[in-house]
């Protein structure tokens, strides 16, 4: 038997922590592939629970229908559902459908869910939320957390940047740090002194190519090292895999960290965040919830001066931190 898991939305902690759902497939369906956005395939390529990762590119989703239906599945949970998605897993003619319940498109699936987070739940996990989808056809995986394993390549990859062992992972940024221009610097630099003189190690400074102005910043007011921009999504696994710990706040290398087995201290700077339900999910992790006022409706996404940035609660952070060694 056949399963699919059509994650293509989101970012790529999305499509990672849905992954869980494929653990809950795997005792009923002998393969279980995902189908997924083409930023999120080479995250997807490293679950070991999933036997092929394919792609949604938007496109003609006719064709994406019939190339599923070549493949002959009999089950499909989709956990980021879209009226075209929807479509698309009904004509592939694959016949048992799991999907969001309380859509317009909803009737597409044979399994409609209705997804926790809609009706009130603020504290459970994205992680047990996403496994109610398999519930429904009677899978599940109690206490899954995510899976992602470096390829040989990766960590030769990851050797290149920092041979040596014994150094610290500190991410500053999340998607909305570059775009506006606003993301303060002065706290991280201090975030990143602290954690050096509490652990005696090096820190590393990781981002994507987009966030290496921010990360070269937070370098040279730290005596930090930036390594932003310089390695892909399963090097930065094979380097975490390695390090003593990641503390960054909340995005989707933390997911991968905490994934790869990493000591992994996330931070919910914002009061808009729920750190429960995207905690890290690892052996050892912890989270250092929102402490600075906020102005009233303020989001990532319209905040006017990411005040909670420049005021971290810096003693906190690297006390949670501490905590995972004890």
């Amino acid at each position: 038997m056949r399963a699919l898991v059509y994650s293509a939305g989101g970012g790529i902690g999305d499509s990672l922590v849905s992954s869980v759902v494929a653990q809950a497939l795997k005792p009923r369906y002998a393969t279980v592939d995902a189908i997924t956005l083409p930023g999120h395939r080479e995250t997807l390529l490293r679950v070991p629970e999933y036997d092929a990762v394919l792609v949604d590119d938007g496109g003609d989703g006719r064709a994406i229908a019939e190339a599923l239906d070549d493949r002959r599945y009999d089950a499909c949970v989709v956990t980021w559902a879209t009226a075209r998605i929807a479509g698309i897993v009904q004509r592939a003619g694959i016949p048992v459908r799991v999907g969001q319940a309380r859509r317009l498109y909803s009737n597409k699936f044979t399994d409609p869910v209705t997804v926790r987070s809609e009706t009130g739940d603020v504290t459970g996990h994205w992680s047990d939320i996403q496994l109610d989808y398999a519930r429904a056809i009677g899978c599940d995986a109690p206490n899954a957390a995510p899976h992602f394993v470096p390829t040989d390549d990766d960590r030769a990859e990851a050797a290149a940047v920092q041979p040596s062992d014994g150094f610290l992972i500190l991410h500053p940024t999340n998607a909305e740090a570059t775009k506006r221009g606003l993301w303060p610097t002065q706290a991280w630099s201090a975030l990143a002194r602290a954690l050096h003189e509490r652990f005696a190690l090096p820190v590393l400074i990781s981002g994507a190519p987009a966030d290496v102005p921010i990360a070269d910043a937070i370098a040279a007011g730290s005596g930090a090292a930036s390594i932003a921009g310089r390695l892909g999504i399963g090097a930065f696994g094979a380097l975490a895999e390695r390090a003593t710990a990641f503390v960054g706040i909340t995005t989707g290398t933390m997911h991968i960290a905490a994934a790869v087995g990493c000591p992994t201290t996330g931070i919910f700077p914002f009061q808009s965040d729920f750190p429960e339900r995207w905690a890290p999910a690892g052996p050892r992790t912890a989270i250092v919830r929102a402490n600075y006022p906020c102005h009233k409706g303020d989001t990532k996404e319209n905040c006017p001066d990411y005040a909670c940035i420049a005021n971290l609660d810096v003693p906190r952070i690297v006390a949670a931190t501490a905590l995972l060694f004890g």
